[in-house]
């Protein structure tokens, strides 16, 4: 092992360490720390008005009140599906790679403390979603196929890519959410937990990709810069799920259609993924492919 390579272990184990730390003095158990006994306000929404896909639109003046406060339940519940499904495939990949790792290392107890973290994230959007008094989103069985093959394919750059991608863009919404005076009590405590937490999950990735930039290779570079091309239209077509606008009265294929022409919907895709853009771009891992797939799919402005 080489002296560059001994000291960046070193490093990535410090900040692991340091996490762990954090995780210790900041961690919750959101089934006592949320109050699951207060009943939903008829009158505060579940997402604030200003981030769901139709504000703005001829659909969104024509709807009542209530119609909109359903539309944001709808939205809430299959966000929280949506990262369910992906807080699973993550745990799968972490525990999948902690077959291989050194079970006495401080980066093995932070994945280990990481995977316990999505594991409540979990338990914590299902309960939210049944509080809501809405159902559960399914994922469809070519989704269910391809996660199934995940855990065995991302590796190195590419896992920590593809983990940020799945929690920056929810993050960076989440933040600007959170103390939303329209939003749901119950739902805005369960969005500063998650981003409490989610922050120390952010910041091991983004150390894991930086750590990674002077070993990459030329083949690890190139897949880790462009497989998230098609990333942004995966993302716009989870957000704009036609199933959500069907159970809020709506007509679902329209409205979602409607949804991904909508500029206010684009303002908010561009707001979510600005953070997550910039550190791409800083460790050398949005290529002009990526940029194109993220632009087309209305991340990019």
């Amino acid at each position: 092992m080489s002296v560059t390579s001994t000291k960046n272990d070193g490093g990535r184990a410090a900040i692991a360490q340091r996490l762990i730390t954090g995780s210790v003095k900041r961690s919750y158990a959101p089934v006592v720390d949320l109050d699951w006994d207060r009943a939903p306000e008829p009158d505060r929404y579940f997402l604030p008005p200003r981030v769901l896909t139709l504000v703005g639109t001829d659909i969104w003046d024509r709807m009542s009140p209530e119609q909109r406060i359903e539309l944001s339940r709808q939205e809430m519940a299959n966000i929280l599906s949506v990262g369910i499904w992906f807080e699973n495939l993550l745990n799968r990949t972490l525990l999948a790679r902690l077959m291989r790792a050194d079970p006495a290392a401080a980066t093995t107890h932070y994945t280990l403390t990481e995977v316990g973290d999505e594991c409540r994230h979990m338990v914590m959007f299902g309960r939210a979603i049944e509080w809501s008094g809405a159902r559960p989103f399914r994922m469809h069985w070519y989704d269910r196929a391809t996660a199934a093959m995940l855990p065995f394919l991302l590796r190195r750059s590419v896992l920590w890519v593809e983990a940020l991608v799945g929690e920056e863009i929810f993050d960076a919404l989440q933040r600007e959410m959170l103390d939303d005076p329209a939003l749901q009590p119950l739902i805005a405590r369960l969005m500063q937990v998650h981003v409490a937490e989610e922050a120390r999950h952010i910041a091991f990735a983004r150390d894991g990709i930086m750590r990674r930039k002077v070993f990459r290779g030329r083949w690890e570079r190139f897949v880790a810069a462009n497989g998230h091309a098609l990333d942004g239209m995966l993302m716009r077509r989870l957000f704009t799920n036609p199933e959500m606008y069907r159970r809020a009265g709506l007509d679902g294929r329209a409205a979602a259609r409607t949804a991904r022409a909508n500029p206010h919907f684009r303002d908010a895709q561009v707001r979510g993924f600005a953070s997550l853009a910039a550190f791409l771009e800083e460790a050398g891992l949005m290529s002009r492919l990526s940029r194109r797939g993220w632009r087309k799919a209305g991340f990019l402005p």
